[in-house]
């Protein structure tokens, strides 16, 4: 909220004309800036004008907003000589210096003629102190001074204020924010006023789309994401998102990592409409921007009407098909809290509906390979308790308790970081390379006991009953926990649409979602546990136990070989020997830790603690190995993803498969070796004058991460059709892939 509040500061010193900025007085019963803040000057000595600014009660001058320039030809400005101010902390510009009741300075000057006057402009910028506290935009006053013979002894009649300035300057609005005060950096030379420094304008482009344009003069920007166009009237008609061209990154004291828009910028967006007789509407744009040396404006609003023509009912079909919603922001640009998105609140019908796809979405999940392995571990644990339905309940019950602390455990992180204004994806643990390296660990180490070497939970035997029966119920919660783990690279067909509802949703809805999950995929251990004909089906326990515990392992290790590969691909081979060395540190810590469980002493347990901390160093250099230079290349089959080279494609008149995936993917492979890599696929490109475009979200990157929010995808796969010849914002397919999916995508519209 800090941020979003701080980046509302530049606001404050816009200039909105004369009119505007005496109403805001009026209304707040405040000084006329020329009256706050008066200035008079006189020239003391030949080449020295000194200048005397009265500041009214209660009003105060900031020191480094207080500056003069001239335009007179043959005369030149020394430096403003200024006393020291009184120290002030600022809550936006920091530790500064502000002057009350009055200041005098001296301001040097030479002149290359015999020239009878001379012009300067003295800016000066301050506050009204008593709350709420408001500030001025910075104020120029061009003042017109006759040079006399000798010293002026009577100040008053040497002043003239200059033609258009300010005893006639002009100043801008006031801008309450509710108690506190921001200034954005001074400025020698006046704002242009905002309908002359961003101009916007507003075309209907053809039935199903609108163009936007802002048009800036030198020295001015645009920023991309605190500018929107919205529909303000239209019966029937829908705005699409809109299609940002590529920017300018521009690092902003007050937004941070930003991306601006210079001289022009023209924004295509689709429309889809429910009729097609020729009808008006209105758009509503708001926009922000700056003065290139620090000055920026508040949030600025226009409306626009426009004649959209006939559109046929092809046109209707085709822009219904493609459109796709812009993301939701209930919070008005010009809102002075913040810019915010609030969860839209769905009705009974769509929580009801969403639940239902969750738990099937995580039913689904069992059969996903990711979650294979555990799920192996699973079956060894019923078949081990077939004897008795007690049993079969507890270990479904504390699996089931693991999976929901899980999902819970997630669902919580989403809400939060959300709501911290972050944006995660589903699999997003494992674009992080030591979560991935721990991983590797884990499941060697399950692969490692079920091979024999050494056992989990033996030691506690001797303990006691009571606490030897606590590791049964450990293991299956902790199985529970591990199956969530595991299961995030996979997307079962039902599980995307529900987490699309519950990333869009509000916090407590979105944990439900994430509930329903997790009871899905409990579900098959829930129902052989509490359902005595399916309990009577399991296999009764006997000496092939212990062969198939073994055989167990080796899923295990082919899934951390995977884990492996994909750790490979994050941080290169250095990462990849790391994790194998500390594979086999922890592998000789748990060995020895077994072989000396019921006859080393104290030396020897201490050892094999050591050798397992030791394992832990290769995560550290892991973590803090570099992500290696992109190896991603052009070939005859793909292009990699860049929004440049989208849009000259689409330029081009090409079509586009924007395939957005991810090592660790594995819904994404299948698709890949099912269909993308396919002739049938190839053939079916050519074809359609379209080219593959790949997108890789192994690591974290923002471009991507921006790509599937404007889509509003949960995490990868996503893949987007950009038809040849066609507008719009494309359309996105199903995660998972069929030939004839891919057909009726590229093929032109009929």
């Amino acid at each position: 909220m800090r941020k979003l509040f701080r980046g509302l500061v530049p606001g404050l010193i816009l200039s909105l004309g004369l009119a505007g900025f005496v109403q805001a007085q009026t209304d707040d019963g405040l000084l006329p800036v020329e009256e706050a803040f008066k200035l008079g000057a006189k020239i003391v000595e030949p080449g020295r004008i000194a200048l005397h600014i009265d500041i009214a009660k209660d009003y105060y001058l900031y020191r480094e907003r207080i500056k003069a320039k001239t335009s007179q030809a043959g005369m030149t400005l020394g430096t403003l000589e200024l006393p020291p101010g009184v120290r002030k902390h600022d809550e936006f510009q920091g530790d500064v210096e502000v002057y009350h009741d009055a200041v005098d300075a001296v301001l040097p000057y030479t002149l290359a003629d015999a020239a009878k006057t001379i012009a300067v402009t003295v800016t000066v910028q301050g506050c009204h102190e008593i709350d709420p506290k408001i500030c001025y935009p910075p104020h120029p006053t061009t003042l017109t001074i006759a040079v006399p013979d000798g010293v002026v002894a009577e100040p008053a009649a040497a002043i003239l204020p200059a033609e258009g300035s300010a005893a006639g300057g002009s100043a801008g609005p006031l801008l309450k924010l509710g108690g506190a005060q921001g200034l954005g950096g001074g400025s020698d030379d006046a704002p242009l006023p905002p309908e002359q420094a961003f101009v916007f304008e507003a075309i209907a482009a053809g039935p199903t789309s609108v163009l936007a344009r802002w048009t800036m003069p030198k020295g001015y920007y645009l920023y991309r994401d605190k500018s929107s166009v919205t529909l303000a009237d239209g019966d029937g008609v829908r705005l699409g998102a809109p299609q940002w061209p590529q920017g300018v990154p521009h690092r902003d004291e007050h937004f941070g990592e930003v991306t601006v828009y210079f001289d022009q910028v023209e924004l295509p967006i689709p429309l889809a409409r429910d009729r097609g007789d020729a009808q008006p509407v209105t758009v509503h744009a708001e926009y922000q921007g700056c003065q290139d040396n620090g000055l920026c404006y508040p949030v600025m609003t226009k409306d626009v009407a426009l004649a959209l023509p006939t559109a046929t009912a092809q046109e209707l079909e085709a822009a219904k098909a493609a459109f796709v919603a812009p993301p939701v922001a209930t919070a008005s640009a010009a809102d002075d809290n913040a810019l915010r998105s609030t969860p839209p609140e769905p009705g009974a019908a769509g929580i009801l509906g969403a639940l239902l796809l969750a738990l099937l979405g995580g039913l689904v999940l069992n059969l996903m390979p990711c979650v294979l392995p555990v799920l192996s571990l699973k079956v060894l644990g019923l078949a081990q308790s077939g004897e008795s339905a007690a049993t079969a309940r507890k270990h479904a019950l504390w699996y089931t308790t693991g999976v929901l602390v899980a999902f819970a455990v997630i669902g919580l992180a989403v809400v939060a970081l959300r709501e911290a204004g972050q944006a995660l994806g589903w699999g997003f643990q494992l674009q992080q390379p030591i979560f991935v390296a721990a991983l590797v660990y884990v499941l060697f180490a399950i692969g490692l006991s079920l091979s024999g070497v050494f056992n989990i939970g033996a030691g506690l035997a001797n303990v006691g009953q009571g606490l030897g029966n606590r590791s049964g119920p450990a293991g299956d919660f902790f199985t529970g926990v591990l199956a969530v783990v595991v299961a995030s690279p996979c997307t079962a067909p039902f599980m995307g649409s529900a987490l699309a509802f519950a990333f869009a949703s509000s916090s407590f809805v979105a944990l439900l979602v994430f509930l329903a999950l997790g009871i899905g995929l409990a579900l098959p251990f829930l129902l052989v546990g509490f359902v005595p004909a399916l309990a009577s089906r399991l296999p009764r326990p006997g000496a092939w136990m212990e062969t198939l515990k073994q055989f167990l392992a080796f899923p295990m290790y082919l899934t951390a070989v995977w884990l492996i590969w994909v750790l490979g691909n994050q941080r290169g081979i250095d990462a990849v020997a790391w994790v194998l060395i500390g594979a086999v540190v922890l592998a000789l810590g748990l060995w020895w830790r077994e072989r000396h469980r019921y006859t080393g002493g104290t030396l020897a347990r201490a050892f094999a603690i050591l050798v397992l901390l030791a394992a832990l160093l290769p995560l550290v250099q892991v973590a803090r190995l570099a992500v290696p230079a992109a190896a991603q290349a052009a070939s005859q089959d793909w292009v990699p993803y860049s929004a440049e080279r989208l849009a000259a494609l689409r330029a081009e008149g090409r079509g586009v498969l924007v395939d957005m995936g991810a090592d660790w993917c594995v819904t994404c492979k299948v698709n890949e070796k099912a269909v993308l890599e396919t002739e049938a696929f190839r053939d079916l490109l050519r074809r359609s004058n379209a080219v593959l475009m790949k997108g890789d979200w192994t690591n974290v990157d923002p471009a991507i991460t921006e790509f599937l929010k404007r889509y509003k995808a949960v995490g990868v796969p996503l893949y987007v059709v950009f038809r040849a010849g066609e507008p719009g914002d494309g359309q996105a397919l199903p995660t998972v892939l069929t030939q004839a999916i891919l057909e009726q995508a590229l093929s032109p519209a009929r």
